[in-house]
Formats: structure tokens, C-alpha cells, sequence
């Protein structure tokens, strides 16, 4: 792990900080090496290393007074997997790089975050490898996450959907904007979906194996980032419905976003052996959802123009 800029240590001390730091990500999890300024993987001659990357910014992406700092750790490194489900890869290791505001002097947010880092892992199966430790005016977590694609067929990208296929998606969405929809009125046991994300490896992966031709996860908003899969493939789509998570509206459903369910075209000959290997391996049904369009034009639900609802942040 790097060091703090000259002027903006942590008061804790970065030796001390990283010492609890480490205890935080025992448990099986962290990976060897985790002293040393850079990592060292491996990985086999001729297989491809998928690479992403996703911040948490407090105030953007998270609000602290509706959830805990644990709830903010594990948020950032199911976000960031999520990239990896989404094109059928395997987590080999992340890297996390945290900037926590001076004010947190004992180190308790910095713990907290850390705890809620080495929670996902552990349930992700993926080892945190390294990252960064540093002083800001807001909290910031940004997680990189490294992964893999064994064998054929590789890996799975927005651009493949083809006139014809299958819309399909791994789960109903809405539910983290529920969630924080009841989070903000104060009923918090409502608040599961918003602070403690699934990102969805195994159903990623089964579809990649079982021909997926396109794929996107839910993390700004169902109809937003579909839109993004038919403008990269050049396609369109018609859906007959859109699955909405138990109490949520349509349009959390729509627009809401951080779901995380995955998107996926596949030839309708490839569906019901995709929807074997789900059921033998003990997940969710797929649900059917629409199908492509050859015309990149015909964007629809329930024969009207179906909107680009979801987030989009305002930069530059």
C-alpha cells in the first residue's frame, strides 16, 4: 500500500493504520504479499485479465447517516465485481485504495470500511491484494478488481447482442432505491437491497457458458444501461415487461439502479439449457424480459419508446 501525501496523514499513523487494516482483512482472505508496495499474481499463459475499477464517493454514491462504514466497504467492492459478473469472469484479487476525511481520528471509519471490505471478499471469494491509504476532505473508496475468463467461450461484451435474441435479466430490479427510499423515511430494516449489494458472479459466469451473446450489469438503472448494450451492439429491443423487486415502484425499477442484476441477450436455443444450469446450481430463474431488434431505432416497452431513465453523473 502507498503512502499518505507529504501534509495529509491519517493522525492514527499509517503504520497503525494499516497494521488494523490487516488484521480487518484476515480471516483467509488476504492475500500473501500484503506488506509489500505491489502485489504479485499469476495467471496462466494465454487467458485473459479482465480489469475494472469504481469509486463510492460520500455524498454521491453513499449517505453515512443511512448506512454504517462496513456498509460503505462492502458497497464499493460488490460494485466494483459487479463489472467482472458482467462479462462472465472469475474475481482473482482487488485493490483498494481509501481516502478518509481527517476527522476520523481514531480510525473508526477507516476500521469500519475495511470490516465491511473483508466481509465481501470473503463472501466473493476474492482476495484484497493491495491499494492505497490516505487523508481527504470527503470519504472515498475506490476499488479495482481483477479477474479471469478460462477457457471458451471468452469473455462477454455489451457489443454481441444480436437481432433476435432473448432479452433476459437475473433478477427483478428496484430494490436498492426501495431501500433507500425507506431508508430515508426511517423505516431501516427496509434498507438491505441499498446497503448490502450481491454482485452476481455465478449467474455471470453461467451465462457466459451457456452462449451469452451480450451483457450489462444494473448498476446506473435497468432501461439506462440496457440502452447502453443496444447502442454498443447497434440493435434495438422490444420488451414485453420489466420485473420489479417487492416494494419498489416501476420507475425505481426503470431508473433506480446499483441492482446489479445482469442483462443478457442469447439465442433462444441456448435459454432453456441456460435456465438448467441456474436451476442445478441452486440460483434465481432467469427471467425473460423481451428480445432484439434489428432496428438500433425500436426501443420499446410495451409498444411505447421506453425512455434512458437512470443515473448519469454531471462531470466537466
Amino acid at each position: 500500500m502507498g503512502s499518505p501525501k507529504p501534509g495529509h496523514a491519517i493522525r492514527l499513523g499509517e503504520d497503525e493504520t494499516l497494521e488494523r487494516i490487516r488484521r480487518a482483512l484476515g480471516g483467509g482472505i488476504e492475500a500473501p504479499g500484503l506488506r509489500d508496495d505491489a502485489a504479485v499474481l499469476e495467471v496462466p499463459p494465454g487467458v485473459p485479465l479482465i480489469v475494472s475499477v469504481d469509486s463510492v464517493v460520500q455524498g454521491v454514491h453513499v449517505d453515512l447517516a443511512l448506512c454504517t462504514p462496513a456498509d460503505v466497504g462492502w458497497k464499493a467492492v460488490m460494485g466494483a465485481l459487479s463489472d467482472l459478473a458482467a462479462m462472465g469472469a472469475a474475481p482473482v484479487g482487488a485493490l483498494v485504495a481509501l481516502c478518509v476525511p481527517e476527522s476520523d481520528g481514531s480510525g473508526d471509519t477507516t476500521l469500519g470500511i475495511m470490516e465491511g471490505v473483508a466481509e465481501a471478499a470473503r463472501a466473493a471469494g476474492c482476495p484484497v491484494v493491495g491499494g492505497d491509504v490516505s487523508a481527504a476532505s470527503v470519504l472515498v473508496v475506490s476499488v479495482t478488481v481483477l479477474g479471469t475468463v478460462a477457457g471458451e467461450p471468452g469473455p462477454v461484451r455489451r457489443e454481441g447482442a444480436r437481432a433476435g435474441d432473448v432479452v433476459l435479466v437475473t433478477g427483478p430490479c428496484g430494490g436498492s432505491a426501495a431501500g433507500l427510499r425507506s431508508l430515508r423515511a426511517g423505516a431501516g430494516a427496509g434498507g438491505a437491497a441499498y446497503r448490502r449489494p450481491l454482485a452476481r458472479l455465478a449467474e455471470g459466469t453461467l451465462a457466459r457458458e451457456a452462449g451469452a451473446h451480450s451483457m450489462v450489469d444494473v448498476s446506473d438503472g435497468f432501461a439506462l444501461d440496457l440502452h447502453r448494450l443496444a447502442d454498443a451492439s447497434g440493435v434495438g429491443f422490444a420488451l414485453a415487461d420489466i420485473p420489479v423487486a417487492d416494494g419498489a415502484t416501476e420507475a425505481e425499477a426503470l431508473g433506480g439502479g446499483e441492482d446489479y442484476e445482469l442483462v443478457l441477450t442469447m439465442a433462444e436455443s441456448h435459454v432453456e439449457g441456460y435456465m438448467l444450469a441456474n436451476a442445478v446450481a441452486g440460483l434465481r430463474p432467469p427471467l425473460r424480459v423481451g428480445v432484439v431488434d434489428g432496428d438500433p431505432a425500436v426501443r420499446l416497452l410495451r409498444g411505447n419508446v421506453l425512455p434512458r431513465l437512470g443515473w448519469q453523473h454531471r462531470v466537466g
